[in-house]
């Protein structure tokens, strides 16, 4: 059984007076004030973690030093122009660039009508009245790990990406749980999304991605599924439901996918299309190869120990002609 992070919540928790905070993270914070000293609170604040602080008046300030530093919150305010600094709020989320940095306002005592003007224009929030620290500190630091959860989604699937698989495969190292490491990618994709086009390449993407999450949590209700990028996915589940869920996995695409193919290439059995050299040549239809590593007692001790094994075995799965899994059974090295 995978062990769930919400088991750990209530032995881990701190209570009210010590809120416990990443390891290893740095957090960078670009701050305009106007008769108040943002900058101090939030020294105080982070007085207990790496924290960088870039004062910025204008907006080419700030331009210039999100564009050197990785900056994850723009924090406003003042005593006084609370609508000016509206209108900066806007100018920053009309910025491609700049639009994607949460940003934050501040005013002692704002009027309701300038309070929804705020959100309206794209404030990730609004802190007003006397400063509560650990409140407010919760309610910044909130601010800035959704944000850096939402960038870390896959956008065409919003499944986890990258960055969260990595930490939940960490995550369940750490713990000692037994599970098994399940990388799917899809055979032959690139020919397809270059002879089909994008937009349906990208169908084919969200609809694997729904077979698998599906699947998944159907057979597995405490997996987890993960988009790493293009046609790569994966998940985790229980060792003991490793042949389930792969063989139902493979047996729902099978079934679907020959149908998003023109009736011609369905019954011909294969497109013609370039390959990565300039060749032209004809390639089967889509099969899902999927590479499993099951860690078991304690196998692995990081999360490089699992990657380098299952990057050599989702090699030797693709090499099997058609939709497969396959299982390592090797001692790690």
């Amino acid at each position: 059984m995978l062990q769930s992070t919400k088991s750990t919540i209530l032995e881990n928790w701190q209570g009210p007076v010590s809120l416990a905070e990443p390891v290893g993270n740095t957090y960078h914070f670009a701050v305009k004030q106007n008769g108040v000293n943002l900058d101090f609170h939030l020294r105080q604040f982070f007085r207990d973690r790496q924290a960088s602080f870039h004062l910025f008046d204008t907006f080419d300030e700030l331009q210039t030093i999100c564009q050197r530093w990785p900056v994850d919150l723009i924090l406003i305010g003042g005593r006084h122009d609370l609508l000016s600094e509206i209108e900066m709020v806007q100018a920053i989320k009309q910025n491609v660039f700049l639009s994607i940095i949460p940003t934050i306002l501040y005013h002692p005592d704002p009027p309701d009508s300038l309070a929804i003007a705020a959100y309206e224009n794209g404030a990730e929030d609004l802190i007003h009245g006397t400063w509560i620290n650990q409140l407010e500190k919760v309610r910044i630091q909130q601010v800035i790990e959704r944000s850096r959860r939402d960038l870390a989604v896959n956008s065409t699937t919003r499944l986890p990406g990258a960055s969260i698989i990595e930490h939940e495969i960490a995550h369940q190292i750490e713990l000692g749980t037994e599970f098994a490491v399940c990388y799917a990618d899809l055979d032959n994709f690139k020919a397809y999304n270059d002879y089909y086009g994008y937009v349906y390449g990208d169908r084919i993407i969200k609809l694997t991605a729904r077979i698998i999450k599906d699947i998944v949590f159907d057979l597995c209700p405490g997996g987890f599924v993960g988009h790493i990028a293009g046609d790569d996915f994966l998940y985790i589940v229980s060792i003991d439901l490793i042949n389930k869920v792969c063989s139902a996995i493979i047996k729902t695409f099978d079934s679907i996918i020959p149908w998003r193919y023109e009736e011609e290439d369905r019954e011909r059995g294969y497109i013609t299309a370039t390959d990565r050299r300039g060749r032209v040549e004809q390639f089967p239809l889509l099969t899902i190869s999927i590479a499993v590593i099951p860690n078991s007692n304690g196998k692995f001790e990081h999360i490089g120990e699992l990657s380098k094994m299952l990057a050599d075995l989702k090699k030797a799965t693709k090499k099997i002609p058609g939709s497969n899994y396959l299982v390592e059974r090797r001692k790690k090295y």
